[in-house]
Parts: structure tokens; C-alpha cells; sequence
């Protein structure tokens, strides 16, 4: 498949940088506009654009987005999760390690000794979600801030994806501390 050859216009991006400057010389005078004659008390059927100061001012997140992963517990406190390997076949960013062993219920045939997702890779599709037969895995903390100093911070272990606490900080992490 062939691609047209650009001209010497666009080969120099003045044009598109134009473009640019100008829908945002627009957002600019409108919304100008729009907060002044709001302070005048006119024009109050037009909503203007607000900027919203994150992290103090947080946007609401609608009920069924994707938050971060937490494995849910049987009754006596183990982790449901029988280490079928469902989720991290379904993965497509390959980012869920699980390592298996015999459950010492016999009526339970595995369960994971080690269960580890690297949220670094992760694309918050919900796979391992919908791929899980036994519901252990979930993605409704309700938890979006995830950031961290460290690297291997970005790692969720068995223990911490057990944690019921949504500002639980892994093993080993440096977290970005939450104002009260």
C-alpha cells in the first residue's frame, strides 16, 4: 500500500501547529468569555470548561470501572483462588504469575502458593476477571491511585491482593502519601 508524499507544508508541521495554537486560543476565549459573564450573573445556560485540581478535587469514577485487583477469601480465610491458571492464560499482557501447590483440603486440589501480578504491565482489561470460574479474582477496589517511587512497588503479592485495606501500600514500597 502506498502513502501519499507530503509537501514541503507539511513535511514542516507549520500549518498543523497553527491548527493547534488556534483550537486552543478558542477553548481559551470561550471559556474566558463564559466565566466572565458568569461572574455578571449572564449567560448562566452555558457551562463553561472548569479545571479540576487533582489530587485535592477528585472526579467521581462510574460503578462498574476497573480498579485495582483484589483476590476474595473463602469463610475460613483462604484465598478462593485454586490456581486453575485461567487468568493468566487469559491475560493478554502476560503480567499474572501464579505458582500452585497441593491444598491441604482434600476436597480442594490446589490453591497458589505464590500469586503475583505485575501491575506495571497491566492493561486493566478485566480478563483474568471474566476468565476466573471460581470468582476469586476482582477489579473493584474502587482504588485508582496508584502510584509509587518504586518499581517494585508496581508487584501485588498474595498477601497484599488479600489486603481488604484499599490504601494498603506492598511489601516493600514507598507509596505517594494521601493528605488528610
Amino acid at each position: 500500500m502506498a502513502t501519499a508524499k507530503m509537501n514541503f507544508f507539511e513535511r514542516i508541521y507549520l500549518p498543523e501547529i497553527a491548527k493547534g495554537l488556534a483550537i486552543t486560543a478558542r477553548h481559551f476565549g470561550r471559556n474566558m468569555y463564559l466565566h466572565t459573564m458568569h461572574m455578571f450573573g449572564l449567560a448562566k445556560d452555558q457551562d463553561a470548561m472548569v479545571t479540576i485540581s487533582y489530587p485535592e478535587v477528585r472526579r467521581p469514577y462510574p460503578l462498574v470501572s476497573r480498579s485495582r485487583h483484589r483476590l476474595t477469601k473463602r469463610e475460613d480465610g483462604s484465598p478462593k483462588c485454586v490456581a486453575c491458571m485461567m487468568c493468566a492464560t487469559a491475560c493478554p499482557a502476560d503480567c499474572i504469575f501464579i505458582e500452585a501447590e497441593e491444598h491441604p483440603d482434600p476436597s480442594i486440589e490446589k490453591r497458589p502458593k505464590h500469586f503475583d501480578i505485575d501491575m506495571s504491565k497491566c492493561v486493566y482489561c478485566g480478563f483474568c476477571v471474566e476468565a476466573c470460574p471460581e470468582d476469586a479474582i476482582r477489579m473493584d477496589t474502587g482504588e485508582f491511585n496508584l502510584a509509587f517511587f518504586d518499581r517494585k512497588a508496581l508487584i501485588y503479592d498474595k498477601e497484599f491482593l488479600l489486603n481488604e485495606d484499599p490504601y494498603a501500600v506492598p511489601t516493600g514500597a514507598v507509596a505517594i502519601q494521601k493528605k488528610s
